[in-house]
């Protein structure tokens, strides 16, 4: 008789994720909780009511169910465009001449074209639910700001977002989507916050950093009534909502009698990493199975591989709460590469727990090879991918490279968090021999580590 398998009770008879799926309930050494930047003691449900929506801070804060259910409301939205689907790349697997197996889970076919929308529209739901006028966020790449947009006309909310000015400039046509489903769309730093200006003054000319524009989205939520901050990345509740694109990989691989070696995702703030690795993060944590883990990070901003694991401050601004987390330091500010969505100073607090008690790996790779990586995949397998996403391609292909060396036929698994239609300003960088490798010393690396907060 088939064991009953725990994780299928969650799923509907499309395969479609009937709960998210909780890793911290199965983690025995649990993320450090959030800080007040004030008095360095845990924050509470209700001084984070003051920020995010209620719901969001309950799921934030809730490290016992490992199941959590998603609401009709939520799950009619998903049934547009999940379940997604789990691709065997067999063209490149021939242009390899690899006996290795590649598999990806991709994530691209909605119109916000990446794997934001599934946390999105669940906290625009929870937003609406609790009768708010509207929410604030940062975008980087523009994949976030997107999807939040489309969730907030669709439930009526307004939508206010901060746009790092670098993505602002190099991606327009990102921010004209952002604005017909209704948002306004600022480039951060701005001269329309507190923190924004004293940005400007210190770093004039500045492209900005993901840092930055928290900074200011989360002071214009806080000091207009009936908004919230909301986050595309980082937060626990954003990891719980990207569970879904665990759930059903491991449910597509299962119904074919298939058990992944590798599991690949690239990592910026872990929202696309933390939801794919899920359930298969959950085995592991439970002693039921095991596989390699491995995080792909860009070299300009390597937070598992050169960081420290410290508290920090999740803003440049340092007016959001303190977490332990993998950091370069909350006044890091990367070079602008062409990865966005990946230039985040810190990392998830999950991810940096189950990192540094040994249940993955980390790599960062140079942008050039992920874009000669990028441009390999659509040529083969006709999908042209998001730089973000191409991080993860890059160590496919070089783990699937190392197997034709060694003649195992390993199987490895990737998450392709979108697609690259509008990162076009950077292909034309790549193709014109423009694009360049900035990899950050240890003396610049070092300016952020001196400003990490001083804890008792």
């Amino acid at each position: 008789m088939e064991q009953q398998i725990p994780y299928k009770i969650y799923l509907d008879e499309t395969e479609l994720p009937k709960a998210w799926y909780n890793m911290r309930a199965d983690m025995s050494q649990k993320p450090a909780p959030l800080l007040n930047p004030g008095t360095h003691q845990p924050l509470t449900a209700q001084e984070l009511d003051g920020i995010f929506c209620e719901e969001l801070v309950k799921q934030e804060l809730n490290e016992t169910d490992a199941w959590i259910p998603i609401p009709a409301g939520i799950r009619d939205f998903y049934k547009m465009y999940r379940p997604s689907p789990l691709v065997r790349a067999y063209c490149l697997e021939q242009q390899l001449e690899t006996p290795a197996k590649i598999y990806y889970k991709f994530e691209g076919n909605n119109t916000s074209g990446s794997h934001k929308l599934n946390s999105a529209i669940a906290q625009a739901y929870y937003a609406k639910k609790q009768g708010l006028k509207g929410v604030t966020t940062e975008t980087g790449a523009g994949q976030w700001g997107t999807a939040l947009s489309m969730a907030c006309s669709y439930f009526g909310l307004d939508c206010k977002v901060y746009m790092v000015k670098v993505s602002y400039e190099q991606k327009p046509f990102r921010r004209e989507v952002m604005r017909v489903y209704g948002a306004s769309v600022v480039p951060s730093p701005s001269d329309t916050t507190e923190v924004g200006r004293k940005i400007l003054a210190e770093h004039p000319g500045t492209g900005g950093s993901l840092g930055c524009a928290i900074s200011e989205a989360v002071e214009v939520a806080v000091k207009n009534p009936g908004y919230r901050y909301v986050l595309g990345s980082v937060l626990n509740q954003v990891l719980l909502h990207q569970s879904v694109i665990g759930l059903e990989t491991k449910a597509a691989l299962d119904k074919y009698g298939v058990k992944p070696d590798m599991i690949i995702g690239c990592a910026g703030g872990g929202s696309n990493l933390g939801g794919l690795i899920a359930p298969f993060m959950g085995e592991k944590l439970r002693g039921e199975a095991d596989y390699q883990i491995i995080a792909v990070e860009p070299a300009s901003c390597p937070s598992f591989t050169r960081g420290k694991f410290a508290y920090d401050f999740c803003d440049t601004g340092m007016i959001c709460p303190l977490a332990k987390m993998y950091t370069l330091g909350s006044g890091f500010i990367p070079s602008p590469n062409y990865a966005g969505g990946l230039r985040f100073h810190g990392m998830s607090s999950t991810l940096s727990q189950l990192y540094h008690d040994g249940y993955m790996t980390a790599v960062s790779v140079e942008q050039t090879k992920v874009f000669e990586a990028a441009e390999q995949f659509a040529r083969v397998e006709g999908i042209l991918p998001a730089p973000e996403s191409s991080h993860a391609i890059r160590v496919a292909i070089d783990e699937a490279l190392k197997c034709k060396e060694t003649g195992e036929a390993k199987t490895i698994v990737f998450g392709l968090t979108g697609t690259g239609y509008f990162d076009m300003v950077a292909y034309e960088k790549f193709h014109d021999g423009q694009m360049t490798d900035y990899i950050p010393t240890d003396e610049d690396l070092q300016a952020g580590f001196d400003n990490l907060p001083k804890m008792d």
